[in-house]
């Protein structure tokens, strides 16, 4: 019998994604926005088109993801998702939107209607999370063009259940500044007072897509294997502005961004500086330590990237994902997956667990 059949944790994905339809949104916001919210959604995606993926294949979402699984009931609808996870192996999971309520409910889409819409579209998160608040955790959606708004969503949210946020990871691309800047130090601030993870999901940036219109692969599979390592900027600006030390209590994880790179970064960028010519005034440790503190990082299968980070980092920053439905996902077969990985990685047991299990359920305080 497969010795996974007898693994004794519980796997939390701290990445799954879920398909909101336009209808399911549009369900929980007044009907005076909903023609606001179909604008948007066209206006977003002729400028993708036309300014982004000039000239190219309009390559559809299935393009990207694992046949079987997006076609899943699971992928839409959360009766279904936890039917998914339970074939799965999977007993709760982080889920972000594959086309997140941030990328229409913005000034420039819905001029002053963004912030009732983007309430709307969370509301739509946690009405999908309900159906089992302990076992779906929904990457709730903050943008940072109004501190004093995203600071009372983050307390409405909170009242119901909210354990993450998701924020971009590059505010400039926004044309806001970086996070260091001390407008949002409220909305810091009343994220670590609630305990409520900061999520910096791999996203792209505009410049980004260069790649995409040279790359001539048929998935863009040069262009997709680009974002991951572009994660270093917002870790650095976390770490080196002394935005962490200002606020310990906050956690930030980095999601999706590969494991192989980080210590390398850190062992041979990072820590060497704080020893060189370079001055980061108010940061007292080396930017590992704050990584080890207040940081992580998802993965999905990568053994030897996996083995590196345990070795650079120990277990208790390291967060496993399925990534459902995407092309790396490793649904339905996490168990024998997380068996095979584990075993090439070198990791023991007790460590395995708090990898796959502990270490989520201490962050987004679960029951253990």
């Amino acid at each position: 019998m497969n010795a996974a059949v007898h693994s004794p944790e519980r796997l939390i994905s701290v990445d799954s994604h879920v398909h909101f339809t336009d209808e399911w949104v549009k369900a929980r916001l007044p009907a005076r926005l909903h023609p606001v919210w179909d604008q948007a959604a066209r206006t977003q995606g002729e400028y993708e088109a036309a300014e982004l993926r000039r000239g190219q294949k309009n390559l559809e979402l299935e393009d990207f993801v694992d046949p079987e699984a997006a076609r899943d009931p699971g992928h839409f609808e959360p009766h279904a998702k936890l039917k998914a996870m339970d074939r799965d192996g999977v007993q709760a999971e982080v889920i972000f939107p594959e086309v997140g309520g941030a990328k229409y409910c913005t000034p420039r889409l819905m001029g002053t209607d963004w912030q009732e819409a983007l309430s709307g579209y969370n509301d739509g998160m946690a009405d999908f999370a309900a159906v089992d608040p302990l076992r779906l955790l929904t990457a709730y959606q903050i943008q940072l063009f109004d501190v004093d708004f995203a600071v009372q969503e983050v307390r409405r949210l909170a009242k119901r259940g909210a354990r993450c946020v998701q924020i971009t990871p590059f505010p400039t691309e926004q044309g806001l500044p970086d996070v260091h800047d001390r407008r949002y130090d409220p909305l810091w601030a009343e994220l670590a007072d609630s305990q409520i993870t900061i999520l910096n999901h791999l996203d792209l940036k505009a410049s980004t897509w260069d790649v995409f219109r040279r790359d001539p692969t048929p998935q863009k599979g040069i262009f997709t294997a680009m974002p991951a390592m572009m994660l270093a900027e917002p870790l650095a600006f976390w770490i080196l502005t002394g935005t962490l030390e200002r606020f310990p209590k906050l956690r930030v994880l980095l999601v999706e961004p590969g494991l192989g790179w980080l210590p390398y970064f850190f062992e041979t960028i990072l820590d060497p500086r704080m020893h060189q010519h370079y001055e980061f005034p108010g940061v007292k440790l080396l930017p590992s330590e704050y990584f080890k503190r207040q940081m992580g990082a998802t993965f999905m299968y990568e053994p030897t990237g996996l083995g590196t980070a345990y070795r650079f980092f120990g277990p208790d920053c390291l967060y496993w994902s399925t990534d459902f439905p995407h092309p790396a996902t490793c649904w339905p077969n996490s168990r024998r997956v997380v068996e095979e990985q584990f075993d090439k990685a070198g990791v023991p047991q007790a460590d395995r667990r708090k990898i796959v299990s502990d270490n989520a359920l201490r962050l987004f305080g679960l029951p253990i």
